[in-house]
Formats: C-alpha cells, sequence, structure tokens
C-alpha cells in the first residue's frame, strides 16, 4: 500500500579492517519518559487458543502494552544494534506465547523469503538507528556503489537548507550531519587517518558506539522535524499528541514527537524522513491480530525503483517497536 503522505567503486576487501573513532559525545536532545508497563505474562496459565482469541480484542495501545513486555529484557541491555540472527530466533521468541505471531513470522519466513532479523534496542530511537543502519547499508551493497553515494550526498546536501529554513541553527546540527556524511563519504574514499574504507563490520561497529550512533540519530531527527515543517498543510491533518491523541499543530508536534530523544516513531515520521532521504521504505506490520497468517506491509515510495541503485529499506514493526528483516540470516 502506498503512503499518500509523499568508476568502480574502491575494493573494500583489500582494505585493513580498523575501528571508527569514536567522536566526542554528542549531547542528547532532551528525552522524555516512557510510561510504565504492568503487564501480567501473557503466556501465564493461558492456553495459546485462549492467548489468541484474546489479541482480536486488544486494542492498539493494549497491543502496544502487551509488546513490550514480549520484548526480550536481555536484548534492551545489548547493544544498539545487534549483528544479523536467522529469523527463527525471533519465531524462538513467541513459541511459548502467541501462535498467531508464530504463523506470520513463518508466513514472512517462507512465503516472502525473509529469512534474518537484525535487532535494534527498544529505546525509543529504534527506528531512526533501524533506518539509519540499513540505508547505509544498502549504498555499500548497491550494484553501482558510487552513484548511490553521489546521489545520497548530493540529497544531504541540499537538506541543509531546508533544515536552515526550519530555524535549526548550523552549530547545532552541522556536527551530526558531518559524523553522518562522512560515513557516507568513507564507502568509496579511504578514511584520511586511517586509509579505511567503511565495511559492513566497521558500519555495525560505529552504530553500536553510543557517541556515533546517536549523533546520526539526533542527525535525523533534525532532518524528519524540517521535512515536517516544510510541508505543514501535508502533515498537520495527521498529527496527534502521542499521549493524549489529540490533534496539535506541526511546531508542537515536531517539538515535542520529533525531536527529543527517545520518541517513538509513527507513520508521519516515517513518511517524512524516507522523502528527505529519497528512498523507499517497507514497514512489515507484525501485530498478532487479524485470523490470517499474512503480515500487512506499509509502502513508503519515493522514487522509481532502481534510481539511485540503491534497494529498498525493509523493517519490522512490532507495537512500539522497529527491526530491520533481510533475505540474508548471517553477516557473513
Amino acid at each position: 500500500m502506498s503512503s499518500n503522505l509523499n568508476a568502480p567503486a574502491p575494493d573494500r576487501d583489500s582494505q585493513t579492517s580498523r575501528p571508527i573513532t569514536p567522536v566526542p559525545e554528542a549531547p542528547r536532545l532532551a528525552a522524555s519518559s516512557l510510561p510504565d508497563v504492568n503487564v501480567a505474562d501473557p503466556t501465564a496459565s493461558t492456553s495459546l487458543e485462549t492467548l489468541d482469541q484474546d489479541l482480536q480484542s486488544l486494542s492498539p495501545s493494549q497491543l502496544h502494552e502487551l509488546q513490550q513486555n514480549l520484548l526480550d529484557e536481555a536484548a534492551e541491555k545489548g547493544p544498539l544494534i545487534s549483528s544479523l540472527a536467522p529469523i527463527k530466533e525471533l519465531r524462538a521468541q513467541y513459541e511459548g506465547g502467541s501462535m498467531a505471531f508464530v504463523k506470520k513470522i513463518d508466513w514472512l519466513q517462507h512465503e516472502k523469503g525473509f529469512k534474518g532479523i537484525r535487532r535494534i534496542r527498544g529505546d525509543g530511537d529504534c527506528f531512526y538507528r533501524s533506518l539509519a543502519f540499513s540505508y547505509l547499508e544498502r549504498i555499500m551493497r548497491a550494484p553501482d556503489v558510487v552513484l548511490a553515494v553521489a546521489t545520497s550526498i548530493s540529497i544531504l546536501e541540499a537538506s541543509l537548507s531546508m533544515l536552515d529554513q526550519a530555524g535549526f541553527q548550523k552549530m547545532v546540527y552541522e556536527d551530526f550531519y558531518d559524523i553522518f556524511v562522512s560515513m557516507i563519504h568513507q564507502i568509496v574514499t579511504p578514511d584520511a587517518t586511517d586509509h579505511t574504507l567503511l565495511t559492513p563490520a566497521l558500519l555495525l561497529e560505529g552504530l553500536q558506539d553510543p557517541q556515533v550512533s546517536n549523533s546520526v540519530v539526533i542527525f535525523l531527527r533534525l532532518l524528519t522535524s524540517a521535512q515536517i515543517r516544510k510541508e505543514a498543510a501535508t502533515y498537520e491533518p495527521f498529527l496527534l499528541n502521542q499521549d493524549t491523541f489529540e490533534s496539535i499543530p506541526v511546531r508542537e508536534f515536531c517539538e515535542s514527537s520529533v525531536e527529543p530523544a527517545g520518541r517513538e516513531a509513527d507513520h508521519v515520521q516515517m513518511a517524512a524522513l524516507s522523502k528527505a532521504l529519497g528512498i523507499n521504505i517497507r514497514v512489515a506490520y507484525l501485530d498478532g491480530r487479524g485470523n490470517d497468517q499474512k503480515v500487512d506491509f506499509v509502502e513508503l515510495k519515493n522514487v522509481e525503483d532502481g534510481y539511485n541503485g540503491m534497494k529498498e529499506v525493509v523493517l519490522l514493526y512490532r507495537p512500539g517497536h522497529y527491526d530491520i528483516l533481510e533475505y540474508r540470516d548471517s553477516d557473513n
């Protein structure tokens, strides 16, 4: 479903792999506290049939709370971005709970060909962090890497005027912008300090570093806000306060739901950021609802397929959380 918001590259394998040099710690924007979740263990003394029936009666907000309870506590304390793992690991997480989730995960694997999942820490920044990693990896794996890099940098350079027009001072965003763009440059141009190219392993290592990763997240939040402010008339009818679900003006929405760290992203933020970056996104909605095993996909299409040599970004949404879906099951 489409949203209505709408020269060969150097051989990276021959380069010596060295870690990305950490940058000075980036100041985090004010984080908003997430609501406490007090949901009983849904698998305790509950049959699978009863649990699946109960899922059908839950409201979206109740599903959100249930998902927060189901998220693996260990993953919350794990890395910001994990190595790619077989999707069967996600399946195993639900085998003792809802068969509705299990059947939908099987459908994603066997009917759609998704073999792997890259887990993102559930800290409220998971959409921006998952998009950042997948976006950079798509550039790296593009058939024409030089074209993909050039196109991406051109779009980002053009976005600077939009950030200025949105009222963001250059001194606020330039360091975060430089970190993000330097990672893209390093895909085809060796780093001036250690003469390495950005490999998939170094990308993972870099975005696992809180200083680097949070800087990229902050820039993407500011870029999302600028896009929404630029096209206020397009987005305003869809803007809701995330706590009260009442309509709010663009400026208030951006200041309360987009710019602060730790605030979850919804459809509006996804649509705005994908447009600002000039990329296509598909989001698989795995929420345990519905009687069939199929998973609904939301498509945010902004460019023709193959326009910049990049494949679309594919994310997995579970109520309140985003991970990355992949057609392979390991980073090797």
